[in-house]
């Protein structure tokens, strides 16, 4: 049996940081947005089905977007004034992400392929799985933005401006749902939520 450099590879987003080109007060890797991504998409597909008649398999965009990001390990994190300077450029890196996409893809054993490489080639998605795992990746960077803001840090105060542009773009009835109901407390301290938890 051949050894696959799949997982070892993936281990390295940990080493990736976010937002390369701007001071942050907290560094945020890879890894650990790709967490948070997972879990806001998966909150949205629930409130979807719960609340607006969606019929979405939750835990499948959940894995989506935990992977979504996984082809920086090959092509790092091409900061978003660079990766969207001009039509040009975002097309060039759109192909880009997919060979690494597809590279790691060919690093799982013959047999595991065809389980991970919908998780990891968005054009193996829905249009409705696309939809979530984006409306979630922008309010992950959001919530970045207000957490550094919150913490005196005006560096995002642009980063935040463009991104509500995003957001609006990107809007749907779950996404407002969200945004109305958990996004808030992103701006509080630590005491201010354990007060109001209580």
């Amino acid at each position: 049996m051949n050894q696959s450099h799949f997982f070892a590879h993936l281990s390295r987003l940990k080493l990736i940081n976010r937002w390369p080109l701007m001071r942050n007060v907290r560094t945020e890797n890879v890894s650990e947005h790709s967490l948070q991504v997972a879990m806001v998409a998966h909150a949205l597909a629930v409130i979807k089905n719960k609340k607006f008649n969606g019929n979405l398999n939750a835990e499948r965009i959940a894995l989506m977007a935990m992977y979504h990001d996984a082809s920086e390990v090959l092509t790092g994190d091409l900061p978003t004034p660079v990766k969207y300077y001009n039509a040009q450029i975002a097309n060039e890196y759109k192909k880009i992400e997919k060979i690494a996409q597809q590279k790691l893809v060919e690093m799982l054993p013959d047999e595991l392929q065809d389980a991970w490489r919908p998780l990891l080639d968005e054009q193996q998605r829905s249009e409705d799985e696309t939809a979530i795992v984006k409306q979630a990746d922008a309010l992950c960077a959001y919530l970045k933005c207000l957490e550094e803001l919150a913490a005196g840090n005006h560096e995002f105060q642009l980063a935040k401006a463009r991104l509500e542009k995003t957001l609006t773009q990107r809007r749907s009835p779950e996404m407002d749902y969200f945004v109305e109901v958990f996004v808030p407390s992103f701006s509080l301290s630590l005491d201010e939520i354990s007060q109001q938890s209580l």
